[in-house]
């Protein structure tokens, strides 16, 4: 590990080279912050994959491409005179500042939730007109439902108690199950969306990730179903030329490894 001035030194060798890459590379040279917008948005899909596995050494590398996109947007901004690297870190310093009054004034917690409360208490004194509206509208609709369920139960409006959003799962499922009867379409996505968004608050209570969730079984699914199509091609057969039955068994040999 490194000690602060070393790391100073790298990020101040990642300052320049950036400066180089943007005078002297025609690909840097010609790239805004609209071109650039979805290549960062894929880069954080790769860190957060490397998170999932637990691959340290790939996290570590995603997370230079998303540093490096960082300092792209600054000095983007700072060829219109509009902030730079230092503005960019002073700004989040004094967010950090601001919103951390409990290590940076006299405000008092107790725990986690103390912390997560004033932190939405404080964004509506600094002018915000909803606690919602730091939630980023593209967002996947998985991840929105979490963050804003995490939002609203920071200032209040929140179950009690696990049991009770449990009961509130199970009631939207009969009602989506009612619908699935009644055959309205319509009524069945909105039901079925209810069914979601009542999990993902449970999951909340769990102190589970639903996201992450979702997306390691995700992977495990696809691993077992490769392993399933490698079977089948040792054994010169295409999948769909098995049965159920056959294709179950291998399944169940990939659920063991």
């Amino acid at each position: 590990m490194t000690d602060k001035t070393q790391q100073l030194k790298a990020f101040e060798r990642l300052l320049i080279i950036m400066d180089e890459l943007r005078e002297q590379c025609p690909w840097d040279k010609k790239q805004t912050m609209e071109s650039l917008r979805h290549l960062t948005i894929e880069e954080v899909y790769e860190l957060g994959d490397a998170i999932l596995d637990n691959d340290l050494d790939e996290v570590k590398k995603e997370l230079g491409d998303v540093l490096l996109h960082i300092v792209f947007y600054s000095k983007i901004g700072s060829e219109t005179n509009h902030f730079d690297i230092a503005e960019v870190c002073n700004s989040i310093c004094d967010k950090l500042i601001d919103r951390h009054p409990h290590i940076y004034g006299d405000v008092s917690v107790d725990n986690e939730e103390d912390v997560k409360r004033n932190w939405e208490q404080l964004k509506l004194k600094e002018g915000k007109k909803s606690v919602l509206e730091g939630v980023p509208r593209s967002l996947p609709a998985m991840v929105k439902a979490s963050r804003v369920q995490d939002k609203v139960a920071g200032v209040g409006f929140d179950w009690e108690e696990p049991h009770q959003v449990w009961e509130k799962v199970e009631e939207e499922i009969q009602e989506l199950k009612h619908e699935v009867d009644s055959g309205n379409k319509e009524n069945m996505e909105n039901e079925f969306g209810d069914v979601l968004f009542s999990l993902i608050n449970y999951a909340r209570f769990l102190k589970i990730n639903p996201e992450n969730a979702l997306e390691k079984t995700n992977k495990k699914f696809i691993k077992r179903f490769q392993y399933l199509e490698e079977k089948a091609k040792s054994l010169n057969k295409s999948l769909k030329d098995m049965s159920l039955r056959e294709m179950d068994v291998y399944w169940e040999e990939a659920k063991k490894i």
